[in-house]
């Protein structure tokens, strides 16, 4: 068989088992490639794809003369990769699944071209890892981040300003530091660009890694100046000005200036000559490690995800009842009232069950207790999901600021336009355990579906307007129930 012949063999081999991957897990396919087009945090994987592809174009011809292998430590990888995409599907986490999902196409590569093809493409393979759409979780710490630093340079400028949470009020208006304002979007972006500008112009790790890093804190602190300019432009020449110019400098200009200052600051280091080769393959023509058969190694690694595919499917569909009626008591001291205040509604999408009442005492406390029931969870019907909970993205409420725990909850400030304060504290109650940790109500929902445990799941919201009691509403009303452990008991009749 000749070499071409014998590359034409393993790369069809790749194609096919490369199709059939994307085929069993079609729906994680189509949500990441969604989440790329959609989303103006990850659009740049759109440009990713084709970077990925110039990069092994350039490797080809160092890479013809190795001999492609079918590696049986491979399918270690693919099970891992399974596993990692398994334990997503359980957690309903879409982050793992697509991981799960990038590393079984790697899996894919190891199988039929074999370890010396891999090490040969080992940085186009690890960069592929930044397809996976991850990150958002940074957005209040970048939003909280980049109000503070506004609003130290207002004072140091001096011009007066007060924070609340996000929000800052200034002279010129009342301004909100947004997600889309956090910087996140230009922080992910940049993290791929200096990752792909560190491998070409340096070959030194340690001048790699200070690039990567001063790269990702000079995006911080760029996007805190220009939401400072922003506030600065609205006193000069007005907020809706303000906002016009900042749209066209942040959406068109901003980043690009950004990027060109940090690859102007780093040229002098610049290590790596331009005609480099891509890769080193010394050492890389032996004879092949761990090679196996195509008709036993090709197989073996298909089978794998569908194993994984067929598990997930057997356990997902498991549910159980809630109660007919869900109850929420009025502790000693408290009665039912009626409806006042600015109107707010948590959001929980796919809930089998929703509950929403009022109370209220003789103190002038009120508050609102809301309960999302799911007899189990899955896809687009899950209590810790991004838009979900206390904080509907479709609503005129905004997460302001992170409060002190009540009872471990999660709890937060959200403000309305006005402005109106609320506060709200967040139970989820998984697998039997109640919980204000978002990450440990996933576990728990992981574990209630692997090992069989309660599939059923209680998102639980107190929550009470500022001027109503606030936060010493939400402690009193839920200290006078029994605490939160006794309301979740109560809601699913479980006592």
């Amino acid at each position: 068989m000749t070499g071409w012949t014998h590359w034409q063999r393993h790369l069809a081999a790749l194609a096919l088992l490369s199709a059939a991957i994307l085929a069993i897990f079609w729906r994680d396919a189509a949500d990441m490639a969604g989440i790329w087009w959609h989303s103006s945090t990850f659009t740049h994987c759109l440009l990713m794809v084709p970077m990925i592809g110039w990069l092994v174009s350039q490797r080809v011809a160092l890479l013809r003369p190795l001999t492609p292998a079918f590696w049986w430590p491979a399918l270690v990888w693919m099970a891992g990769a399974g596993l990692v995409w398994l334990v997503g599907e359980a957690a309903g986490v879409g982050l793992f699944r697509q991981l799960g999902l990038v590393l079984m196409l790697q899996g894919a590569v190891a199988a039929t071209l074999g370890e010396k093809l891999v090490r040969a493409l080992l940085f186009p393979l690890g960069y592929a890892l930044l397809l996976v759409p991850f990150g958002e979780e940074l957005v209040p710490l970048l939003q909280t981040f980049t109000a503070h630093i506004s609003v130290l340079l207002l004072h140091l400028s001096g011009l007066s300003a007060e924070m609340q949470g996000v929000f800052v009020t200034t002279r010129a208006g009342f301004f909100e530091v947004a997600e889309e304002c956090s910087g996140v979007n230009f922080l992910i972006a940049m993290l791929a660009y200096s990752v792909f500008a560190a491998h070409l112009c340096f070959k030194s790790w340690k001048r790699r890694v200070v690039f990567v890093l001063a790269a990702l804190a000079t995006t911080i602190l760029a996007n805190a100046l220009r939401a400072y300019g922003t506030m600065v432009a609205a006193e000069i020449w007005g907020i809706e000005a303000a906002g016009g110019i900042d749209h066209i400098f942040y959406g068109w200009i901003f980043f690009g200036l950004v990027i060109l200052i940090v690859m102007l600051v780093a040229l002098r280091w610049f290590d790596r000559p331009a005609n480099d080769a891509a890769v080193d393959v010394s050492g890389l023509d032996g004879v092949p490690r761990f090679a196996g058969p195509a008709k036993a190694v090709l197989p073996a690694a298909l089978v794998l995800p569908l194993l994984f595919a067929g598990w997930a499917f057997l356990i997902g569909g498991r549910s159980a009842s809630l109660p007919a009626t869900m109850t929420v008591e009025a502790p000693p001291g408290w009665r039912d009232v009626h409806a006042g205040g600015t109107v707010w509604a948590p959001r929980f999408d796919g809930a089998d069950q929703r509950l929403l009442r009022r109370f209220g005492n003789d103190r002038g406390q009120v508050v609102t207790v809301a309960i999302g029931g799911y007899e189990r969870q899955a896809e687009g019907r899950e209590v810790v999901a991004f838009g979900q909970g206390a904080v509907d993205p479709g609503s005129k409420w905004a997460w302001s600021a992170a409060l002190p725990r009540v009872e471990g909850a999660r709890t937060e400030r959200l403000l309305h336009p006005g402005p109106v304060l609320r506060d709200a504290a967040t139970w989820y109650v998984v697998g039997g355990t109640v919980t204000g940790d978002p990450r440990r109500a996933k576990l728990a929902g992981l574990q209630a579906r692997l090992l069989g445990g309660d599939p059923r799941a209680l998102s639980l919201i107190v929550s009470s307007e500022e001027h109503q009691g606030g936060l010493n509403a939400i402690t009193d009303f839920v200290s006078a129930s029994g605490g939160a452990n006794a309301m979740a008991d109560r809601a699913l009749k479980t006592r």
